[in-house]
């Protein structure tokens, strides 16, 4: 992790730390859809 902010747990889909280490698997799962969910419908809107 050299860069300032950068997420090594493997959780942030972007590799930059948002929190998600602390999750249980349940909510990881839970936020991870609800990004996903995000990108798609910003991928539908271009």
């Amino acid at each position: 992790m050299s860069e300032a902010n950068a997420c090594g747990c493997g959780r942030s889909p972007t590799g930059k730390c948002c929190g998600w280490h602390n999750l249980s698997e349940e909510q990881y799962a839970e936020r991870k859809a609800q990004w996903e969910a995000k990108q798609d419908a910003k991928k539908a809107a271009s």
